[in-house]
């Protein structure tokens, strides 16, 4: 069966390949999960590195990878299959909360976008399609859109660096039960840091969550709107994920292995960002405007209009 090859722009490829090329010394150095590329001769090596840049940034059928390359169906799941381990290996490095700057500057670089003091993320969720998986529990995929997928939560910063990446939940799952039962939920509300985050009304206003009011008042607009303009970073930051690694658009694999493959873009894309490579163009985003099914905390309420009174009156 004949298939069409997929290419990408000399700039994608570069901005992927300088990222890809920075990761890889990394995961030779640190000698673990990336044996097998040690292994490798020189002419597959290059061979590989094409293969999985073309992977991550067309996000092309594997037949269509491996027929640019002249390689079968299984020599490719294997070799993206092991860079992909071996760079998600490398998440706890290039993926930190609250950041790799001071919290003084994360603060800061999110106050200048707005006038919104004491941010230090903003939080939402983005859905990865995949294909249909098999099994029991394949209706746990199916989102509110009527599609399957995986639901990610992350984190970014106000330069769209993303400081935490949870991606093993199904698409049925809400925004606010993923950030409930999440790790940096339990560091929050234990008052581990000194800052908030800035979320949707799809979650519940917490002390260390700020979420927008539902019916604003004349100083409550103010507050909406710098909110809004803040809180906006998160999906600047989905867009340029996406765009960059256009095998998100849809990831033909076990969700397993969909949540693998996100996590290693997200260390990949932080890469791209610490080296300040050129941002590729970002199509506007879909809002999925999820309904929240938590209630506010009075005394996330009780912060949320002092900040109106303090900041915004």
């Amino acid at each position: 069966m004949a298939t069409r090859a997929v290419y990408f722009s000399p700039s994608e490829a570069q901005i992927l390949m300088e990222a890809y090329e920075e990761v890889k010394d990394i995961i030779k150095k640190k000698g673990n999960t990336a044996t097998v590329i040690k292994q490798r001769e020189k002419a597959w090596q290059s061979i590989a590195d094409r293969l999985n840049a073309r992977f991550f940034a067309s996000g092309a059928f594997l037949y269509s990878v491996g027929d640019a390359e002249q390689l079968n169906k299984a020599t490719i799941c294997r070799t993206i299959r092991s860079v992909c381990l071996a760079i998600k290996a490398l998440a706890d490095v290039f993926i930190s909360f609250p950041g790799h700057r001071r919290l003084c500057d994360i603060k800061e670089e999110f106050y200048r976008i707005a006038g919104f003091p004491n941010v230090i993320g903003a939080v939402d969720c983005t859905h990865i399609r995949i294909k249909a998986p098999s099994g029991a529990h394949e209706a746990d995929f199916v989102n509110r859109k009527s599609f399957h997928s995986i639901n990610v939560q992350m984190v970014c910063n106000a330069d769209c660096v993303i400081s935490n990446v949870v991606a093993k939940w199904p698409g049925s799952v809400h925004d606010s039960r993923i950030f409930r039962t999440s790790e940096i939920y339990q560091c929050l509300s234990q008052g581990e840091f000194s800052g908030v985050l800035l979320g949707d009304r799809g979650y519940g206003c917490q002390p260390f969550l700020l979420t927008p009011f539902t019916d604003p008042q004349e100083a409550q607009q103010a507050y909406n709107h710098a909110h809004a303009r803040t809180r906006a970073r998160v999906e600047l930051t989905f867009g340029l994920l996406k765009a960059l690694f256009h095998c998100l658009h849809k990831l033909r694999v076990s969700p397993v292995r969909a949540c693998d493959i996100t996590v290693a873009c997200v260390v990949l894309h932080n890469v791209a960002c610490l080296r300040k490579e050129r941002a590729p163009r970002v199509p506007p985003a879909m809002d999925w405007d999820n309904p929240a099914i938590f209630p506010d905390d009075d005394s996330g309420r009780l912060l949320r209009d002092q900040y109106v009174l303090n900041y915004f009156s």
